[in-house]
């Protein structure tokens, strides 16, 4: 059930009209349910009950700390990319014992960081990176729990941008160098061999390419066994599809029991690492109609929200579904949802039938996921507020910014 829907013609959160919140926060802002946020917790916790798992929410997705701490309540795990996620996840009341550390490039400092925190498990993804590992936990005299992020070459079926298994990403280390790179990571005196881990890539709506980069992942594991090399977790990444327009994405359990169904006789302990599946669809980008302009070829509903608020539709086409929040009797026309960013590609949405006056608020789903996070301050635009709701609860995790703050940290030169 979503958590956002029309009572009496007027758009909700939970209890809560959007037009209230708009009143009282202004536009642009996010808004953020967070019964939505654990109801979809709960989902990966049923269909894991019994296993021994680890959930552990990918941060790029959404990293406010209100966010962060409704899932460490939960007992959540968190997947990290960068030192700066790592601070955020402690901030919010996230154990470090339950963190996994991604992302292809870190730094020394980020390493120390991590050590320093006692962190579950490095997810490394090149042999540069597992021997400078290895130097810096020796610097340290600790040893550095390790998975090789290991690239099972799995078409995941999904936009070029987000798709991170294939043999010419970034990503990984190659499978048929894997067996080596773990026969050279069990010789390091500063490495602890743990896991193996793979990710695929993102908003996966068909559960066949995991498991089958799941196959692939147990074939490496059992050869590992043969070497003496014992494995006590499997990282299975993340990537379960949400709906933005018509996709049917499969249910949690329904994504995860062909993975569960081959896995049942392994005694290693099972990570998953969803983002969007998380947070996609508990929030939305509130935004105000400022100008209706009429063309003899398109129309134009200049909103207040821009590109530099939420990216996707820009840098992916991304469609995300655009609801107005009281809908008026009026003629359809059919508009260019644009903001004022001095760009071509500053679109919300292409061709959108609506009913509106300017002045009404339109709701953008789907934006709780790699909506702020990817926000920036083109344009010298302030980012926009982040408002929670729970139940008739309303609360502000995040301030918006003003111009000054954009701009306290420059100088002009002498």
């Amino acid at each position: 059930m979503s958590s956002f829907a029309y009572i009496n013609n007027a758009l909700c959160v939970d209890a809560v009209p959007l037009a209230q919140l708009a009143e009282r926060y202004d536009t642009p802002c996010y808004i953020y349910s967070r019964s939505a946020l654990k109801e979809r917790f709960g989902a990966f916790r049923q269909a894991l009950a019994g296993r021994d798992a680890m959930v552990c929410y990918a941060v790029k997705a959404n990293s406010n700390l209100a966010i962060l701490n409704v899932f460490a309540r939960e007992g959540a795990g968190f997947d990290i990319v960068s030192g700066g996620e790592l601070a955020r996840v402690i901030a919010a009341g996230g154990d470090p014992a339950k963190i996994v550390f991604s992302g292809v490039g870190k730094t020394i400092k980020e390493m120390q960081q991590a050590l320093e925190a006692g962190i579950f498990c490095f997810n490394v993804e090149s042999a540069a990176e597992l021997d400078r590992l290895n130097d810096v936990a020796g610097t340290l005299k600790k040893r550095a729990s390790i998975a090789l992020r290991v690239n099972p070459n799995v078409d995941p079926k999904t936009h070029p941008y987000i798709s991170t298994g294939l043999r010419g990403n970034k990503f990984g280390v190659a499978y048929e160098e894997a067996l080596a790179l773990y026969r050279h990571a069990k010789n390091l005196p500063n490495i602890q061999i743990s896991g193996i881990a793979c990710h695929i890539g993102s908003q996966l709506l068909d559960p066949s390419p995991i498991a089958e980069a799941a196959e692939k992942v147990l074939v490496l594991a059992d050869q590992l066994a043969e070497e003496g090399i014992t494995l006590t977790h499997l990282d299975l990444g993340g990537g379960l599809g949400i709906r933005y327009r018509d996709e049917t994405p499969p249910t949690v359990a329904e994504y995860l029991t062909p993975l569960l169904t081959r896995l049942a006789n392994r005694k290693e302990k099972l990570l998953f690492e969803p983002g969007r599946a998380l947070v996609g669809n508990a929030g939305v980008l509130l935004t105000r109609i400022e100008h209706l302009k009429h063309g003899a070829e398109k129309n134009f509903a200049i909103v207040d929200a821009a590109m530099n608020d939420l990216m996707r539709p820009a840098l992916y086409d991304a469609w995300h579904d655009i609801l107005p929040v009281t809908p008026r009797q009026l003629d359809t026309q059919t508009y260019e949802v644009v903001g004022p960013v001095c760009e071509s590609g500053d679109f919300l949405g292409h061709e959108r039938p609506l009913n509106v006056e300017a002045g009404d608020l339109l709701a953008i789903m789907s934006a709780g996921a790699y909506g702020m996070t990817m926000s920036s301050n083109y344009n010298t635009r302030p980012r926009a507020a982040e408002i929670m709701v729970d139940g008739e609860e309303v609360f502000v995790i995040r301030e918006r910014e003003t111009v000054a703050q954009l701009f306290a940290l420059e100088r002009i030169a002498p």
